[in-house]
């Protein structure tokens, strides 16, 4: 019973991060919810497109780990994966964005996924 939700929270998770980096490419203004205002009047911030390739990359990854390996491999790679989010909150409060953003997306979302790398090591 638990390796199917292991699973699946982990599947879900990558393919999220993979939609959230291909808006991030696709639509950088959408992206406004990131909790960090983009300098108005610049275009396309480059910290949007690397935000969105970093993202689509850790799905992707995330995605083919899932597909080719152990679920301890999976586990571990979430486990550190988690960093990033982790950082989102950082990056977020310091530099006055919402403190709702900052932990009601960014660190709830870290949570998820280590509750998602604990569920993988229980396999």
């Amino acid at each position: 019973m638990l390796t199917p939700i292991a699973y699946g929270l982990a599947v879900v998770l990558s393919l999220f991060i993979v939609l959230i980096g291909a808006r991030f490419l696709l639509a950088p203004r959408a992206a406004a919810g990131y909790g960090v205002p983009a300098a108005e009047g610049t275009g396309d911030p480059a910290y949007l497109t690397v935000k969105g390739v970093r993202d689509l990359t850790y799905g992707l990854v995330g995605l083919a780990l899932i597909a080719f390996t152990s679920a301890d491999a999976v586990a571990w790679f979430m486990l550190v994966v988690a960093l990033a989010p982790l950082g989102d909150t950082v990056i977020v409060l310091r530099h006055g964005g919402s403190r709702a953003v900052a932990f009601g997306v960014h660190f709830a979302t870290a949570v998820v996924v280590l509750v998602s790398a604990a569920l993988l090591f229980a396999l």
